[in-house]
């Protein structure tokens, strides 16, 4: 039977509460560990965290003390939520390995939603985004192979391929051409809203990662390369959040956010691999069923609507980790040298672009491609995993 989070009861807010004992989670094992539980890990903190950060948001624009504080005690919940959930990950793993993941997260979740995606404008985004996170994740393995002689395909498990994709170099556009159209929040499917509040999320974790872990590194080309493609990180947040009907009450995007978190727990425990893990994604799931259910008085208190209104009547088939390869391949060779011209998508470099191109670069080859050049002069070749045959697109492996 379809699962139908309004229609169900969760764990009482008074008995969420947890001690520091129950948070302290043991790690999942690097060496061992299916490379998508992984995944489904960093997926869940940066939804956690937007949650948490949403929440503070709201609360700043709230005039009425007693909201503020039931905002509070749902919020102090979802931290601890983020922290058990982001302490899963191994201490073990370097930052770069974890970099890794984040970017096989954004390339397979992606590339899902975008399959799976009713809308075409809005699959066009998700289409032209997981491109760039594609490349992104080849110039890091690149990094990984030169600093720590290590090869990606020990994280990626050969179920995402590493290879160019659109050049990381070609993603510094005009901010005015990051601005997307909203999907219109009176006919849009409640999938799509569900969709847009999940990459947004996952790629604003992956900015809020690399703005921060970027400047730890000695190496200059690595400190270089972070700081290149947390540029770009900005740019896809500026993407994909614009994608969300900015008419939507702050009520309804609370209820968006808690339907969210149930959508992806109930999707994560249906398809989990491990069963530790998969017993914290099934009682976070239970803990959100209430957080949903305040949330919803709260947009029938303030919006004067019930929530079927906006909502699915069920959740919508899981979330599924899974290998993309032949829908990335095929993206690849339609797509791959397609930029942005106001809301839309051209093939040509217009003036704005190339002078964005002009001013960033001021004539200099950019880290993203000094990269892949020194790990040449180092390990005699460029780094990739193509585990389906050559590049769909011509790029052939350079020595």
């Amino acid at each position: 039977m379809a699962f139908d989070p309004l229609q169900q009861r969760g764990i009482p807010l008074d008995e969420q509460l947890r001690d520091w004992r129950e948070l302290n989670v043991t790690p999942i094992d690097p060496d061992h560990a299916d490379p998508y539980t992984r995944c489904r890990i960093i997926t869940m903190n940066g939804i956690e965290t937007e949650a948490i950060l949403f929440s503070h948001q709201l609360a700043r624009h709230c005039p009425d003390p007693e909201i503020k504080q039931r905002l509070a005690r749902v919020r102090y919940i979802e931290a601890q939520q983020q922290k058990t959930v982001n302490w899963l990950l191994p201490g073990s793993s370097s930052v770069l390995e974890t970099t890794i993941a984040y970017e096989q997260v954004a390339v397979d979740l992606t590339a899902w939603v975008a399959r799976m995606e009713p809308d075409s404008y809005l699959r066009q985004a998700y289409q032209f985004g997981v491109l760039e996170d594609f490349d992104h994740l080849y110039r890091y393995a690149n990094l990984y192979e030169m600093i720590e002689h290590r090869k990606a395909e020990k994280i990626v498990d050969g179920l995402t391929e590493v290879m160019p994709g659109r050049p990381t170099y070609l993603h510094h556009r005009d901010p005015l051409d990051n601005v997307r159209q909203p999907y219109d929040r009176s006919v849009t499917e409640p999938l799509s809203r569900l969709h847009a509040l999940t990459i947004m999320s996952a790629e604003q974790q992956t900015m809020n990662f690399y703005m921060n872990v970027g400047p730890t590194y000695m190496e200059p080309i690595a400190r270089q390369l972070y700081q290149e493609i947390g540029m770009v990180e900005e740019e896809h947040v500026t993407h994909y959040e614009s994608l969300v009907d900015p008419g939507e009450s702050l009520w309804e995007q609370l209820l968006n956010h808690e339907y969210n978190e149930c959508y992806l727990y109930y999707s994560f425990m249906e398809t989990e691999s491990d069963p530790k893990v998969r017993n914290i994604w099934e009682l976070h799931l239970n803990m959100e069923l209430e957080h949903l259910r305040l949330a919803a008085e709260l947009f029938q208190r303030f919006d004067g609507r019930d929530p079927d209104q906006v909502l699915a009547p069920a959740l919508p088939p899981p979330v599924t980790f899974e290998p993309n390869k032949g829908y990335i391949r095929e993206l690849l060779a339609t797509q791959i040298d397609c930029t942005t011209l106001g809301t839309g998508y051209v093939k040509e470099a217009h003036e704005r672009f190339t002078r964005m191109q002009e001013a960033v670069m001021a004539g200099e080859k950019p880290a993203s491609e000094r990269v892949i050049d020194d790990n040449r002069a180092i390990s005699g070749r460029e780094y990739r995993l193509e585990t389906e045959g050559p590049h769909p697109a011509g790029l052939q492996l350079s020595r």
